[in-house]
């Protein structure tokens, strides 16, 4: 009948979430809708996704079968001397408010995985064909999309990279100077490498001519990723994290991935005191969490009986973009992907913006090109659910590198504690500590972290250093809710019948 939910979706762009809801509404599922979204989600926020970045997905099945799919960047080097790679290339990044720096360059590219995601999600879960779902996004790449504030404001800040070879200026300033809001921006290779993607699968990107021709454009210019990293690529099934807080049972991310043990053990903290946590505990969990990331966690992510005693010792324990979705029929979907803030290199001919992984400090704690070739590097992304019941009731995930876990803490604290809807709490003003510093938002009342000696950054603004949050929910009464986080120009759709 007319005004039945079908569902909602929430993503970082307002056309990507309106992929996701169209096909919701022509009768896909909510892991079609996520990969509609992904596609297009590669022609709306280009520097933070692609076809070169890697991800997560956490998919709930009616059935209530949980399973999470890792492609997410590896560590490239087989066949090769993994000393033999090239210098990093540094670029200051300010937020405004803070700075922080990035490495790009050939040095930095890592294995990529979103290809072959992409389409084992379609193969396990799909029930629209993968040529389909990503036509709209090969449509938007080739005819192109009109830059809103969010994205330019992007594309502005991270101008030191998009103007650091031919090829990405040619995408990202090509009159000399940056795009701006309102200017249009055209990816007509990136539309050919989706209708390829849809038509053949992910091989031309791993066994095939576009893998081909990546290696050789790579080839002298100090990269470590050869054509046997990217045949050897495959995506992993891996068992989510579970732990309780309050009366759900919240999954997320798994080992060898950093973020979500880290969630779930601030999660476990706070379960702990009774009632909605303080400020000052909040603060003081994303203190005790960030002192655990030690040189022995990081090593041990990759070990199941460390990460089994971590969990163990709580007790209750059982540039990036994001999409979350719900529909009526209880599919539940959570996909984060990240190309970092992209390498600078734009490979001719494949519609492919290379990551920039191993040149991300958050990645690499233990200093940069430590790990093996291989290894999946230690992401902070955490696709999460909270489940009541056995049913998803909120799905959600960020981006923002480390503060990643700080966003998705405060908006599972907001639903579950405040009983705050989630479209408020992913508005909502947020802190994050990190190196000793309490960075906040305005609208927090920081009088009792003061009281306590805490040191107080802040900031004059919303900012996207806050991180990106997107996040859908499923009411008791089986009504549907969403929040696109306005740091990021997200957007959530409820799609009625």
């Amino acid at each position: 009948m007319a005004g039945q939910q079908l569902g909602v979706v929430a993503a970082g762009h307002p056309r990507t979430a309106r992929a996701g809801a169209d096909v919701l509404r022509e009768g896909g599922n909510a892991v079609d809708a996520a990969l509609a979204a992904m596609a297009v989600s590669f022609a709306c926020e280009p520097l933070l996704t692609g076809l070169g970045a890697g991800g997560y997905m956490l998919v709930v099945a009616p059935d209530g079968s949980q399973t999470l799919l890792d492609f997410f960047v590896e560590a490239p080097g087989r066949g090769i001397d993994p000393t033999a790679h090239g210098e990093l290339e540094p670029v200051d990044v300010s937020f405004g408010d803070a700075v922080q720096v990035f490495n790009i360059g050939a040095a930095s590219v890592g294995t990529y995985g979103v290809p072959a995601g992409l389409c084992e999600a379609a193969t396990r879960f799909g029930s629209v064909p993968l040529a389909d779902l990503v036509a709209p996004g090969a449509r938007l790449a080739r005819d192109g999309i009109e830059l809103n504030s969010e994205q330019a404001y992007v594309i502005e800040i991270l101008a030191g990279i998009v103007t650091a070879t031919p090829e990405s200026r040619a995408l990202f300033a090509p009159e000399g100077r940056v795009l701006r809001a309102g200017e249009q921006i055209r990816q007509p290779e990136l539309g050919d490498a989706l209708e390829r993607l849809g038509a053949e699968g992910s091989a031309p990107f791993y066994t095939g001519d576009i893998a081909a021709a990546i290696v050789e454009w790579l080839a002298g210019a100090g990269a470590l990723l050869t054509a046997e990293d990217l045949a050897a690529y495959e995506v992993v099934q891996r068992e989510p994290i579970r732990v309780r807080y309050r009366d759900r049972e919240v999954l997320t991310n798994a080992p060898p991935s950093a973020g979500g043990i880290l969630i779930a053990h601030a999660l476990a903290l706070l379960d702990a005191e009774p009632g909605p946590p303080t400020l000052e505990a909040i603060v003081e969990v994303m203190e005790r969490t960030q002192n655990e990331r030690t040189p022995e966690f990081l090593e041990g992510l990759a070990d199941p009986e460390f990460v089994r005693r971590f969990l163990g010792r709580s007790g209750k324990l059982g540039s990036t973009t994001h999409i979350a979705v719900l529909d009526r029929e209880g599919w539940a979907c959570s996909v984060t992907c990240s190309n970092g803030e992209g390498s600078g290199i734009v490979v001719p001919g494949t519609g492919v913006h290379l990551n920039n992984m191993l040149g991300e400090q958050d990645l690499n704690p233990l200093g940069f090109h430590q790990h093996p070739p291989g290894r999946r590097l230690p992401s902070m992304m955490a696709p999460t659910m909270a489940l009541r019941d056995g049913v998803p009731e909120l799905a959600l995930g960020s981006a923002g590198s480390n503060r990643i876990r700080s966003a998705i803490l405060q908006t599972i604290v907001r639903v579950v504690d405040d009983g705050v809807r989630a479209g408020d709490a992913v508005r909502a003003p947020r802190v994050h500590f990190e190196d000793g510093v309490v960075y906040a938002e305005p609208g927090i009342d920081t009088a009792a972290l003061e009281a306590a000696g805490r040191d107080i950054s802040r900031f004059r603004d919303l900012n996207l250093f806050f991180g990106g949050a997107q996040a859908v929910e499923r009411d008791a009464e089986g009504r549907f809710w969403g929040g696109g986080d306005p740091r990021r120009g997200g957007a959530a759709i409820v799609v009625e019948a």
